[in-house]
């Protein structure tokens, strides 16, 4: 099979498929018969990869490289007009969410202590439960100190929702520039949460800024009126120490 019909079986298949393809998953595709060595290596596949990217660069649809494989998408200059086929628009996510979302991103793995302590506000259980229903964000191992947190980080799932192959593709914190980052934890929270939102447009994913939906940031509780409250109950070994 000659380079120009492997590229047509490739384009075939990768916009008739139903989720991102590995070059593995490719490779399959030119195997004769069950079992057996693909008669295309890797490296091939990627050059013709390349060769469509190339060939789609002009139109309304592109080839992207994800973390979990190849697929074609829509140009995000397209989702205006996309948008009129489909008006209802998807749920949004609060602002609270946000936050919680660019500090796992970033700094990730982090435990929910860690979380409270860069916010400066206990973290509503609803906010982590979202992010793990949506397939954001996954428990990856419990940190070795007493109550053994839960440590938290993005999956694969996330970095392919926002269009990204690795974590390395997010927007650098460097770019906002030392000068705006005076030092606060407050002020690292805001920056993750502007940088991450430039990904989060581009993916075409909306947050609200309405934080009405969680109770616990809308009336502002602070990490130590939360660890006050705890005490009349069990203690909660997944908050950092207060002074």
């Amino acid at each position: 099979m000659n380079t120009s019909e492997a590229k047509r079986v490739l384009e075939t298949a990768l916009l008739c498929a139903h989720e991102a393809l590995t070059v593995n998953d490719l490779r399959k595709l030119f195997s004769v018969a069950e079992g057996e060595e693909s008669a295309l290596e890797a490296d091939a596949i990627k050059e013709i990869l390349a060769e469509l990217q190339q060939d789609w660069s002009g139109r309304g649809i592109e080839l992207v490289p994800l973390s979990t494989g190849w697929r074609f998408q829509s140009r995000s200059e397209m989702k205006i007009f996309l948008d009129r086929l489909n008006p209802e628009k998807p749920p949004k996510y609060t602002r609270a969410t946000l936050e919680t979302l660019a500090i796992i991103a970033y700094r990730q793995p982090v435990t929910r202590g860690d979380i409270e302590e860069i916010r400066g506000v206990a973290v509503n259980s609803q906010t982590i439960k979202l992010l793990e229903d949506r397939g954001w964000v996954d428990a990856i191992g419990h940190r070795d100190v007493p109550g053994r947190p839960e440590l938290l980080a993005t999956t694969k799932q996330f970095l392919d929702d926002l269009g990204l192959s690795s974590l390395e593709d997010l927007p650098p914190l460097q770019q906002m520039g030392e000068e705006q980052l005076p030092g606060s934890l407050e002020n690292a929270a805001q920056l993750m949460e502007h940088n991450l939102q430039a990904s989060l447009d581009q993916a075409s994913i909306d947050f609200s800024v309405d934080d009405s939906a969680d109770s616990s940031d809308s009336q502002a509780i602070t990490v130590q009126q939360a660890d006050a409250e705890q005490s009349q109950s069990e203690p909660d070994n997944d908050r950092p120490p207060t002074h």
